[in-house]
C-alpha cells in the first residue's frame, strides 16, 4: 500500500489534507496525519479508515524516522528551518519530499544525492511560492514560443479579506503568520527597471507603493517584495530589462502602515520598558515627542496629517490612542502591535478571505509592444476553508497524488518552473476556482 506522512497539521494543512484522503479512499493508499497536537491530528484524521493522526515532537529523532522509514511521499509543513533534518531522513530511507517553503541552501545542498536515488525534493510548491512560479512560467513560454522578446515582468500576490467580510477601516485580516505580516519588508528590496538595480529601504517602502487594477475589484496597493533579481534566472528571463515582484493590500494599507512604520512601532530590534508603559497609549506617546492636549493630536500633529484624516482614524480604530492594556509580560514594539492586531484582525467564523495574484508581461513580438495583464481571484469559505489554505495547499497535494501514480518522472531538488510540473498542476487547479484571467492589450 502506498502511503503518505504530512508532517504538520495548521492552519494552512486541512484543504490539503482533505484533498490527500479523498485520493487515498480512491487509490487504495494511507494517510499519516503527525502534528503536536495529537487532538489536531485526529480532527482532521478520524472521519477517514484511510487516515491515522499521531502525535510528534519532530525533534524526537526515532519516532520521526519510523514515520518516514514507511512512507513513500513526506509532505512538510513544519516551519522552514525544520525541514532540513526532514530532507535528512528522506535521503537515507529514499522518500520523495514536497514543501510549499522557499528552499533554503541546506536542502539544495542534497541535490546530487536525490539525483542519485532517484527522489524528488519539491519546494516552493504553494502559492506564493508556488502558484506564482507555474504561471508565471507557463505565460513567458507561451510568450517566447510566440518568438516574443519580454521587455518587463511584474509578478503581485496578495492575502487579504474578501469585500463581503471586509469591516474595518484599514480592509485587512490575518490570513497568514501574523508575525510576517507585521515584520513585512524590513530589510532593502531591490528590483530591476530599465536595466539598472534599484533599491528601496525600509524607511520608505510603503510610501513608495503602486496601485494596480484588478478586474471587478479595482484598485489595490502594492509595495515592493524582498529581492526580485533572482527570478530572472529562475525564470530563465535573464535579459528581462525590467522585473519586479510585490505585495498586494487593499487601497489606503500601505500609507497608513508607513505611519506605524515611521512611528516606531514595528521595529523588533528592542525590548520595551513594560514596567512604566502599560497601555497602548502610553507605548504611542513614547515615541512622540513635544507637549499635545492628547495623544491623537500629538500624533496627528508628528505625521503632518489633519485630525479626521483617514489614517488618523485607522490608528484610533485600532486601539492604539485608547488605555487598552498591553497583556505582554515582555516585548518588543513589533511584538505588542502584533499583539494587538491579533485580537482587532481576527478572523470571524463566517469571513471570508481573498488570494489576489496578477502577472503583468510588457513584450515586443513582430516590432510591436504589446502588454499582457493575467490575474487569479479567488476566495474562501469560511475562517477554517480558506483560501489561503487551498491555494497554499492544493498545489502540493495534487503534486504527491501525481507522484504516486507515477506521472512525474522528475527527479533531484527542484522548485515547479517546468511544464512537467505546472501544466497538469494548473489545469487541475482550475477546478477549485484556481484560474487566471488573460487581458491582452497593444
Amino acid at each position: 500500500m502506498k502511503s503518505i506522512l504530512i508532517l504538520g497539521a495548521g492552519r494552512s494543512s486541512t484543504t490539503l489534507i482533505n484533498y490527500l484522503i479523498k485520493a487515498a479512499e480512491e487509490h487504495g493508499w494511507m494517510v499519516t496525519v503527525a502534528d503536536t497536537d495529537l487532538d489536531i491530528a485526529l480532527s482532521k484524521t478520524e472521519h477517514s479508515k484511510n487516515a491515522l493522526g499521531v502525535q510528534l515532537d519532530v525533534n524526537d529523532v526515532a519516532k520521526r524516522q519510523d514515520l518516514i522509514r514507511d512512507k513513500n511521499v513526506v509532505v512538510s509543513l513544519l516551519p522552514a528551518f525544520l525541514h532540513p533534518i526532514v530532507a535528512k531522513d528522506c535521503l537515507e530511507f529514499s522518500k520523495h519530499l514536497v514543501t510549499a517553503s522557499y528552499l533554503n541552501e541546506d536542502i539544495r545542498s542534497m541535490e546530487q544525492e536525490a539525483l542519485a536515488k532517484g527522489l524528488l525534493f519539491m519546494g516552493e510548491m504553494g502559492l506564493d511560492p508556488g502558484i506564482d512560479h507555474m504561471s508565471a512560467m507557463q505565460k513567458i513560454n507561451e510568450i517566447k514560443a510566440e518568438g516574443a522578446t519580454l521587455s518587463a515582468f511584474y509578478s503581485n500576490t496578495g492575502g487579504l479579506i474578501a469585500p463581503e467580510s471586509d469591516d474595518n477601516p484599514w480592509s485587512y485580516k490575518f490570513t497568514w503568520n501574523p508575525r510576517n505580516v507585521v515584520l513585512a519588508g524590513q530589510g532593502t528590496a531591490q528590483y530591476l527597471n530599465a536595466g539598472k538595480i534599484k533599491y528601496i529601504p525600509y524607511n520608505r517602502l510603503f510610501s513608495e507603493r503602486k496601485v494596480i487594477q484588478v478586474p471587478e475589484l479595482g484598485p489595490y496597493d502594492v509595495y515592493a517584495n524582498r529581492d526580485s533579481l533572482p527570478y530572472r534566472k529562475l525564470y530563465g528571463i535573464e535579459n528581462v530589462p525590467t522585473i519586479l515582484r510585490g505585495t498586494i493590500r487593499a487601497n489606503g494599507y500601505c500609507d497608513a502602515w508607513d505611519t506605524l512604520v515611521k512611528i516606531g512601532l514595528t521595529d523588533d530590534s528592542y525590548g520595551l520598558d513594560l514596567e512604566s508603559i502599560k497601555t497602548y497609549r502610553e507605548l504611542v506617546e513614547s515615541f512622540i515627542l513635544g507637549t499635545y492636549p492628547d495623544i491623537k493630536t500629538g500624533v496627528s500633529n508628528f505625521l503632518g496629517l489633519p485630525l479626521d484624516h483617514e489614517i488618523i482614524r485607522k490608528l484610533e480604530w485600532t486601539e492604539l490612542f485608547s488605555d487598552r492594556p498591553i497583556k505582554l509580560k515582555r516585548a518588543t514594539p513589533a511584538q505588542a502591535l502584533e499583539d494587538l492586531l491579533l485580537d482587532k484582525w481576527a478572523l470571524k467564523k463566517e469571513d471570508k478571505d481573498m488570494i489576489i495574484m496578477q502577472h503583468q508581461f510588457e513584450y515586443v513580438l513582430d516590432g510591436e509592444s504589446k502588454k499582457l495583464i493575467s490575474s487569479m481571484v479567488t476566495k474562501g469559505e469560511d475562517s477554517v476553508n480558506t483560501s489561503m489554505a487551498k491555494t497554499v495547499g492544493l498545489p502540493v497535494a495534487i503534486l504527491v497524488k501525481l507522484l504516486l501514480l507515477g506521472k512525474v518522472s522528475l527527479t533531484g531538488v527542484h522548485i515547479p518552473v517546468m511544464a512537467e510540473i505546472y501544466e497538469p498542476v494548473l489545469e487541475e487547479l482550475k477546478k477549485y476556482g484556481i484560474d487566471f484571467i488573460d487581458e491582452y492589450t497593444s
